[in-house]
């Protein structure tokens, strides 16, 4: 075993008086200026035979937050949120916030699992309730399974924060209870397992990774949509969680599962526009009226060409720098940057040409100005919201007219992780466009590629009471809806 010391550049003459000359000598010291010469007295010393057992048990290491960093987060959370929580939220919150009151005096293990659709204020409820936690002195780990929505939060919330949001492969050496509070949103995207190709063969233990997230914490809280799972490795559900909790030891009272957000924050506040879409798709599934309480609009749109559809964005940018974006079914390779940094127009339509994301930094689609000028997938939007979105809905899955339902043309997607070996291609898709079509507040303007498809979609809005190109509106009125013309 090795230790290497790095300071700061002020006290390295301090380090460096001769009284130090031995210590030095055998632990060696690296300023921040110095970072070559660290990186190549790692090399060295990792090249032994067990130097990637070594450097994994340093990168997987646990560090405990002060206080004084708890205390920052805090103060960035609230900086952040600019809505205040309303209705079945406070619900959630408020059951949240006093188990975590009761895990003081108690040894006992809890759940809490919190349902809503897209839109709903999953994340609004978590990083509100993890502020608050962490006001009361708590330990508390946000943790999702999207690498663009963490990277996002702690760009947001700074460097000084970035370890409190973690993904859920985080937590495979964590002990039983070693955490107090971890929050798993969009849980709907926890995998079988946290290992992956890169896992040594005598550290892999295929220990379900839902069994890892309940394990480390007195109390779990899951946010989860079941709707948006679009990956065959994604498994998270209501029910998955409730059997790894009880098989870990929860007791059955101590899961909570009766919540679930269904106030609308996105598309227009219409819960109606989400049942709308997912009707079409033919996914929806029956239950209860949902009533708004004021009337609010949303528009919906198809466009006849995708260079129509960049015109209506970029609009949409100049009246309000990053209020916009495009995204699209995954049906076109993505390749990696050109060697100058320049991206490959991989997204090709007739004469229309997009770059994907920047395949190594694709976590800055959502919030950097050069995403404005790329087109997205369900991976880098899912968690996102933007007020107006354009939608490219690819030719991976059509509505056959004859038949009337729902396919699949796998041959054309290039999400080989989705359509290999995938008996539920067809529901992943229908959620993949749900996701697509559900990421904004005031505007949906979509592109068909599939033309049987975009008939079925006009005739669905004309027997919404819709003419081609008309605004959707709905009126809520004394609970009841109704849809008309603008």
């Amino acid at each position: 075993m090795f230790i290497v010391t790095i300071i700061k550049k002020v006290k390295k003459k301090f380090l460096y008086l001769p009284k130090f000359e031995e210590s030095v000598k055998k632990y060696p010291v690296f300023s921040k200026e110095e970072a070559i010469q660290l990186g190549k007295y790692l090399k060295e010393k990792l090249a032994v035979e067990d130097g990637l057992e070594v450097f994994g048990k340093f990168t997987h290491s646990i560090l405990r937050p002060s206080k004084k960093l708890l205390e920052h987060t805090r103060e960035m959370i609230n900086k952040q949120q600019i809505f205040n929580l309303i209705d079945e939220q406070i619900t959630a919150y408020n059951t949240i916030m006093n188990k975590a009151k009761e895990l003081s005096k108690s040894k006992e293990k809890s759940v809490i699992i919190v349902k809503g659709g897209p839109g709903t204020g999953k994340s609004v409820l978590a990083l509100e309730v993890m502020g608050e936690l962490l006001r009361k002195g708590k330990e508390v780990y946000h943790a999702t399974g999207s690498s663009a929505f963490t990277n996002t939060l702690r760009n947001i919330l700074g460097v000084r924060s970035a370890n409190l949001f973690k993904f859920f492969n985080s937590f495979m050496n964590y002990k039983e209870n070693q955490i107090e509070v971890l929050i798993c949103d969009e849980a709907h995207r926890i995998r079988e397992t946290s290992e992956s190709r890169y896992t040594k063969k005598h550290l892999r233990t295929k220990e379900p990774q839902i069994n890892e997230l309940i394990r480390a914490a007195k109390l779990s809280i899951f946010l989860i949509d079941e709707k948006q799972i679009v990956r065959p490795n994604e498994i998270g559900s209501v029910d998955l969680i409730k059997k790894a909790a009880i098989q870990l030891g929860v007791k059955e009272e101590n899961i909570y599962e009766d919540y679930e957000l269904q106030t609308q924050f996105r598309c227009g506040g219409s819960a109606r526009y989400i049942e709308w879409i997912e009707d079409i798709l033919g996914m929806k599934e029956s239950g209860e009226e949902i009533s708004l309480d004021e009337e609010e609009k949303m528009e919906f749109k198809i466009v006849e060409s995708p260079q129509k559809l960049k015109e209506i964005i970029d609009e949409k940018n100049k009246e309000k720098r990053n209020s916009a974006r495009i995204v699209a079914g995954f049906c076109w390779p993505w390749s990696a940057p050109n060697r100058d940094g320049s991206l490959v127009n991989d997204v090709k339509i007739g004469n229309f040409e997009l770059p994907w994301e920047k395949k190594d930094q694709f976590w800055k689609w959502a919030t950097d100005d050069s995403g404005m000028n790329q087109v997205g997938t369900v991976y880098t939007s899912q968690g996102f919201e933007f007020d107006y979105i354009g939608v490219i809905f690819g030719n991976d899955l059509i509505y056959n007219k004859h038949k009337k339902e729902w396919e699949v043309k796998p041959k054309n997607s290039y999400d080989s992780m989705v359509t290999r070996n995938n008996n539920q291609l067809l529901e992943h898709l229908k959620n993949v466009y749900r996701v697509l079509l559900s990421r904004a507040h005031r505007g949906v303007y979509v592109y068909f590629m599939d033309k049987d498809t975009e008939e079925y979609f006009r005739g669905r809005i004309k027997e919404s009471g819709f003419r081609e190109g008309d605004e959707l509106e709905a009126e809520v009125k004394k609970g009841e809806i109704k849809l008309r013309r603008k």
